[in-house]
């Protein structure tokens, strides 16, 4: 004849058996999707003194966020701070070499000199953002690479990072953070 203590004890070791599968289901594998979206560093972006260069902004942006992963660039609310302020001018284009840090500063200037000689806007405001994410100018340089600005010549419109451009910001965004050297702080002007 069985003890009481033996179905007591046989019951125990079925409730923490039951426990421990069910804990093992509540608490799946952490997603790696879920922790690269976790890494990304937001920057945000005034561009509300960069009047007629509004839809050049966008597209540059825009390429930047579809090329690289781990850092994005918004528009800033109004009345909120923002780490790229974008402006026009009436000379050339120039900006700050970063990488731009959360909570940084840099500058874009987009100089409509360059535009009047024939450049592409586009490229211009996505070549300067290069500047703000970390890239130098890789002058003189083909029309594939967008930090060659305008050695590149009037012909050229691509806006879109290189994989050794999109490799070196990626890099200085990585793990989330930008990179801990300073940013450089030059100010990069693009004139031929």
């Amino acid at each position: 004849m069985l003890d009481s203590r033996w179905f007591k004890a046989a019951g125990v070791a079925v409730v923490l058996a039951l426990a421990s599968a069910t804990a093992a289901h509540a608490a799946p594998a952490p997603d790696p999707a879920a922790e690269s979206t976790a890494a990304v560093v937001t920057l945000r972006y005034d561009d509300s003194r960069a009047g007629g260069w509004e839809a050049a902004i966008a597209a540059g942006v825009a390429s930047w966020n579809a090329n690289v992963g781990n850092v994005k660039l918004v528009e800033a609310a109004p009345g909120t701070r923002a780490e790229i302020q974008i402006v026009a001018t009436s000379g050339w284009p120039q900006a700050t070499l970063g990488p731009v840090r959360p909570g940084g500063q840099a500058r874009v200037e987009l100089g409509s000199q360059a535009v009047t000689q024939g450049h592409d806007k586009t490229r211009i405001a996505a070549h300067e953002l290069g500047h703000s994410l970390g890239l130098p100018d890789t002058k003189p340089g083909p029309c594939s690479q967008l930090m060659s600005g305008s050695s590149a010549g009037t012909s050229c419109k691509n806006a879109v990072p290189n994989a050794a451009e999109r490799s070196r910001v990626e890099s200085a965004y990585a793990g989330g953070l930008a990179s801990l050297v300073p940013a450089d702080g030059r100010i990069l002007v693009d004139a031929p």
